[in-house]
């Protein structure tokens, strides 16, 4: 069976396709998420798992996504009608990949607008003239208002639409290697001055010292999901850049570097946050308002508050517009390769039409309807809504139709040759084959089982 391939754009190198795609998976779940669950589930034990998970779940799925769209040259709905037939119930997999980028750009941008909102408030220096006590409340405000809300979701839909427009080699790529060496040199700079505070060592032990007095097996799901899902996985992102390699590029080996890369700049991340947080007796374990309450904070206490702010904030912006582009590209490939349309015609409907989808989310921290009136009535607002129903149903079931087609249905031959074809992990086939088969699934499932409340 021979995998039928278009004309289409192709990465101009290498590099450009591995910063590409790690700009994908770094975002803000490394540098927001995954220290503050680190914090609550007891360090160096989580992080043991973690590992181990991105290493036995979080690759072959990446494997398989790529690899499904260098042989089909096509975006999700085009890849499953390609190898399973145009009448497949596979093919229910593509639409299922574009809407969960496009609805979880819908609502990851409210949340960028954040960053862009301290990112502005730390350049013009007002975060240094607020003090420890007014930086407190600051996030309260933010989220509770409409205009801001509104005006800073349509500023970063802009700017994620801008670089769609480009197209594949002169937008996202060139983007691409702008953004993510600036994103790691800013990490570098932080983690330098993280070095120099006096709770460094205290959060290097709370980071890989092993605290079993705080993990539970709860917390093992939770690795096994924060794993899966830090890799920008089932949603149709790695496919989808995956179908703008060329035959000879190695999937395997590039799958590597991603999720080498991806879990290098979780840990950096950590070991950035935490001896700020423990310098200036912060709680570890703050939830999601360790980077919005307690980082700002902290930082507004330190010397050079205006420089640091303005690195960590513009960090967080770049770190969420490098995983911005890779899910309106998604939705863009659609309209390109399914409805012939032109890619400024795409990029421009699709990004519109997110932001649109958006608006809800962006008012959900007020008290109309889609906020505290949304949540009196089903107990969640709209951005709460779509938060639960992407992480703990789609994105679980998109990787895990992803691993149960490349692994059951499809074809055996095309599967082996992709695989080999460029790799210099030839060895690797056989264990790829059954994680697929049998681990990876029951992972997924017992990920889902424990997101949704039922485990």
């Amino acid at each position: 069976m021979e995998a039928p391939v278009s004309k289409r754009s192709h990465w101009g190198s290498r590099i450009g396709f591995i910063l590409a795609a790690a700009g994908s998976a770094v975002g803000l779940g490394n540098i927001w998420k995954f220290p503050y669950v680190t914090g609550e589930n007891g360090g160096g034990i989580f992080v043991l798992i973690y590992l181990a998970c991105v290493l036995l779940v979080g690759l072959p799925v990446m494997i398989a996504e790529i690899l499904i769209g260098r042989s089909t040259q096509n975006s999700p709905v085009g890849a499953f009608k390609s190898l399973a037939g145009p009448r497949s119930p596979w093919v229910g997999m593509g639409w299922l990949s574009v809407l969960s980028s496009f609805v979880l750009l819908s609502f990851y941008s409210v949340v960028a607008g954040w960053s862009l909102h301290y990112a502005w408030l730390s350049i013009s220096g007002q975060l240094a003239g607020l003090g420890p006590d007014n930086v407190a409340p600051l996030f309260g405000s933010l989220h509770a208002s409409a205009g801001a809300n509104l005006f800073w979701h349509l500023v970063f839909m802009g700017l994620t639409i801008a670089v769609i427009y480009g197209g594949v080699s002169k937008g996202v790529e060139r983007w691409s290697r702008i953004l993510m060496p600036a994103l790691l040199i800013m990490m570098l700079v932080l983690l330098i001055n993280s070095l120099t505070l006096d709770g460094f060592g205290k959060a290097f032990q709370f980071l890989f010292g092993f605290h079993q007095d705080k993990f539970t097996a709860g917390g093992a799901l939770e690795a096994l999901g924060q794993a899966f899902f830090s890799l920008s996985l089932g949603m149709g992102a790695m496919l989808t850049y995956g179908s703008y390699l060329r035959r000879r590029d190695d999937v395997v080996g590039a799958s590597v570097t991603i999720s080498a890369l991806d879990t290098c700049i979780a840990l950096v991340a950590s070991l950035m946050l935490f001896p700020i947080i423990f310098s200036y007796g912060m709680e570890p374990a703050a939830g999601p308002g360790l980077v919005f309450i307690s980082v700002p904070i902290a930082l507004s206490q330190m010397p050079g508050t205006t420089f640091l702010a303005t690195l960590f904030f513009g960090l967080l912006v770049f770190a969420a517009l490098t995983s911005a582009i890779s899910m309106l590209e998604v939705a863009t490939s659609y309209f390109i390769d399914q409805r012939g349309w032109k890619r400024h015609r795409a990029a421009v409907a699709a990004g519109l039409a997110i932001a649109v989808l958006g608006l809800p989310a962006a008012l959900s921290g007020g008290t109309g309807l889609f906020g505290s009136g949304m949540e009196g009535l089903v107990g969640k607002n709209w951005f709460d809504s779509l938060d639960y129903l992407v992480t703990n149903w789609m994105l679980p079931l998109g990787g895990l139709g992803i691993a149960l087609f490349t692994a059951w249905r499809m074809d055996r031959r095309l599967r082996q040759e992709e695989f080999l074809s460029g790799s210099r992990l030839r060895l690797f086939y056989q264990g790829w084959v059954f994680l697929l088969k049998f681990p990876v699934p029951v992972a997924i499932l017992l990920v889902f089982l424990h997101a949704v409340g039922l485990l």
